[in-house]
């Protein structure tokens, strides 16, 4: 069999360009040396938004495609994109009032027409978000984003790659390709002979240049930048489900973010970083710029105390050469293309951000048009595994679902609705207590999710399932995570 399309690397923009090959009628592998979203894709900030911030930098192209995208996965995936209000307070020393009001005249408007509340101003010592704050934060704004938990949006993505026709393969490492006419033969682990594909497309993320040792023929002609963004993991540090954005004298922002089991997600900084990307980790001057950070803004400080985890990813960003510290280099994604006419081209992909990766993949196929004969575009209006329900319709749907399956404890059904949505029936079939659902290994994970996650999810390890598929992994205590792995060694 000869593939039209062999993706290296299941992240998330990996995954996308899969689905949306696949859903053009595409023969496609992806193979991912790991687990789905091992590395940069789960250690992301959560969020689906425009980037605000990037205004300042004049990526209006950028943030303009970032906020229409917002609204598509808005409506591609509601029990998982879920809308979010932020605060941000005013600091008479940071940004002058009139820059913020124009930025965000701008993010209202530069997506063009959309479905979220509008920014506005809040008088701090009134509004409820202001009781968290310091006093001497009287006036500040208020506008709207949303987040996603970014492993599971990786995940439903490779699940409608599959249902469209394409071969996922966890734990396979691509070893090296060479060009044989209009094909690539390429060794990958599990094969003994070489996969024939008419294109190759390098989606390794953090090792997208480091992937071209194994191309015969090919090296990159665009250049990386490795940038690791740091963020804690505290208990709940105020109340309300608004997240704040914090301005500090860098000229940086810091976000505090409701998270799940009761949490507050706090991040990211921005530092350059050399080195092994599987291995990078908070440092302890990223701990205290954070602490601090938060903690210049808010009335109750946030102590080493209050930490829960911490966790860090490693960005591969697009080097234009043009920024002068890692937090102004672009968000913006590139392509290189490799190959004269009448040879299989080799695609690979340089930067780009979660809110952007349908639009991402969308332009990579767009870039392989005139050598693969392809179906249309299709991604912009499909919904994704579970979103099969509008927005406004969610409410209806999550009672039925409570009151067909009242058995589960109130925060076993809201994890589970955010992570399957439509396809939770599917999962639990026709289960009528807790006891249907088998041995649970603690906080409602249970038997039944855990060889759904298995045999639907690509998941085989205890962080397969802890950290990539459910987030339990916050909440497991260690003689809950080994009789997990228990269960899944034998």
């Amino acid at each position: 069999m000869t593939y039209d399309l062999l993706v290296i690397g299941g992240g998330i923009n990996g995954v996308g360009i899969a689905r949306d090959a696949a859903g053009r009628g595409l023969r496609v592998l992806l193979v991912e040396k790991d687990d789905l979203a091992s590395h940069t894709s789960s250690w992301s900030t959560k969020l689906i938004h425009g980037g605000l911030r990037y205004l300042e930098h004049y990526e209006f192209r950028l943030v303009s495609e970032s906020l229409r995208e917002r609204e598509v996965l808005l409506r591609a995936a509601p029990h998982m994109v879920r809308p979010l209000r932020f605060v941000l307070p005013h600091d008479r020393n940071q940004r002058p009032v009139w820059l913020i009001r124009t930025g965000l005249f701008l993010y209202d408007h530069i997506g063009g027409r959309g479905t979220m509340e509008r920014s506005r101003a809040l008088d701090l010592t009134k509004a409820k978000e202001g009781r968290a704050l310091k006093e001497q934060f009287t006036r500040g704004f208020a506008y709207s984003d949303a987040q996603v938990d970014d492993s599971r949006l990786v995940v439903i993505n490779a699940i409608d790659a599959r249902e469209h026709g394409a071969d996922i393969r966890v734990r396979t490492r691509f070893i090296s390709a060479e060009r044989k006419g209009d094909c690539w033969e390429a060794m990958i682990e599990g094969e003994v002979k070489p996969v024939r594909a008419r294109a190759l497309v390098n989606a390794a993320g953090p090792w997208v240049t480091d992937l071209f040792a194994g191309i015969k023929g090919a090296e990159p002609k665009k250049r990386l930048r490795l940038v690791k963004g740091s963020h804690l993991v505290t208990r709940r540090v105020y109340d309300g489900d608004h997240a704040y954005i914090f301005q500090n004298p860098d000229k940086r922002i810091v976000f505090t973010i409701p998270w799940v089991n009761d949490s507050t997600l706090i991040g990211t900084t921005d530092e350059p970083y050399e080195g092994p990307p599987a291995k990078a980790a908070i440092s302890e001057e990223e701990t205290d710029y954070l602490l601090d950070s938060v903690n210049a803004y808010l009335r109750r400080p946030v102590t080493r105390s209050d930490i829960t985890s911490t966790f860090s990813g490693v960005r591969p960003l697009y080097d234009d050469l043009s920024a002068k510290s890692a937090s102004a280099v672009t968000r913006d994604y590139a392509f290189d293309i490799d190959g004269e006419e009448g040879e299989a081209p080799l695609l690979s992909v340089y930067g780009g951000k979660l809110t952007t990766y349908r639009k991402l993949a969308e332009h990579a196929l767009e870039k392989l048009s005139d050598r693969i004969e392809m179906g249309e575009a299709w991604t912009e209006e499909a919904r994704l595994p579970g979103g099969d329900v509008a927005l406004e319709d969610w409410p209806r749907f999550e009672e039925e679902m409570r009151q067909r399956f009242g058995f589960l404890p109130d925060a076993v059904m809201k994890r589970m609705l955010m992570a399957y949505g439509t396809r939770l029936p599917d999962l639990l079939g026709d289960a009528e207590s807790m006891a249907d659902l088998g041995e649970d290994f603690g906080h409602g994970l249970t038997e039944r999710e855990v060889a759904w996650l298995r045999e639907h999810e690509w998941a085989r390890t205890v962080n397969d399932i802890l950290t990539r598929r459910t987030k339990l992994g916050l909440v497991f205590t260690e003689p809950e995570r080994e009789r997990l792995a228990a269960y899944l060694n034998a």
